[in-house]
């Protein structure tokens, strides 16, 4: 969401990293807690109120609310929406594939992840598109080791989205986080020259966040709300994101959730 803040990467503390993993933790237990809620017949509308609530209850602050003039709490992406998506009134339909997107400060620090689910009975390409962009989520996190290159990332979902027959969006990235909520270094699904020269050392905290389309990876913004992000061509979009933190021993996902699907998970 919205520009990187070019600040130089952090190498966190100890005491910093476990203020990170707070925040991954509560993420992921909102992550939880609105899965069941997912389902055919309920608005966005209703699940940001249930993220809203859930979140002031616990006593943490919703980080997409306001953020950069952001009116909601979460981001609802629905079908050919790429990201985004703001809650609304229209009911989830069965067939229907949602992006739900969620970030959330716990004492100053950030947590951010996001899922995509399943309605009802989807299309094969729906189910295959879904199943291929979780994939290439963990692919990425896979190929993250300490000193590696952030283009790494990129070069691993890149060839294996494109052999599934998807693309990747070009526009939008993962991203570096901690007290600010987009920092370095910026995370593209593609590989680049510029991500060629960012090094993921112990202490680095970012997103991966891939974007597979099932069309072209081109995408519009929506010219009345200027937020919700569609695919160009209005065919179907998926996203999974998990916050990651290298270690001396390799990338520690933050954002696991108990419910969620772990990796090597089938949607079939």
């Amino acid at each position: 969401m919205s520009a990187l803040k070019k600040t130089i990467p952090l190498y966190l503390s100890e005491e910093e990293r476990n203020g990170l993993r707070a925040a991954g933790r509560f993420n992921a237990q909102l992550m939880d807690f609105l899965r069941p809620h997912v389902v055919e017949g309920v608005s966005t509308d209703k699940l940001d109120k249930l993220a809203y609530d859930y979140t002031i209850q616990h006593g943490h602050k919703p980080a997409c609310l306001g953020y950069k003039g952001y009116p909601r709490t979460i981001c609802t992406s629905v079908n050919e929406v790429v990201c985004h998506g703001i809650p609304n009134t229209r009911p989830l339909k069965d067939g229907d594939i949602i992006n739900v997107d969620i970030t959330t400060i716990v004492d100053g620090w950030y947590g951010d992840q996001s899922e995509t689910f399943l309605i009802g009975n989807i299309s094969a390409a729906a189910r295959k598109l879904v199943q291929t962009t979780f994939d290439s989520l963990w692919i990425g996190i896979r190929a993250c080791k300490p000193g590696c290159t952030v283009t790494e990332i990129g070069r691993a979902i890149q060839a294996y989205a494109t052999k599934g027959g998807f693309s990747v969006v070009r526009e939008y990235q993962g991203h570096g986080i901690g007290r600010d909520f987009h920092q370095e270094p910026g995370v593209p699904h593609f590989p680049s020259l510029n991500s060629n020269r960012d090094i993921l050392r112990p202490g680095t905290c970012y997103t991966i966040e891939p974007m597979l389309n099932i069309g072209t990876w081109e995408t519009r913004v929506d010219k009345k709300d200027k937020w919700t992000v569609r695919t160009k061509d209005g065919a179907l979009s998926a996203q999974f994101e998990h916050t990651i933190l290298m270690t001396e021993e390799g990338p520690e996902i933050l954002t696991l959730t108990k419910n969620g699907p772990q990796e090597g998970h089938s949607f079939g």
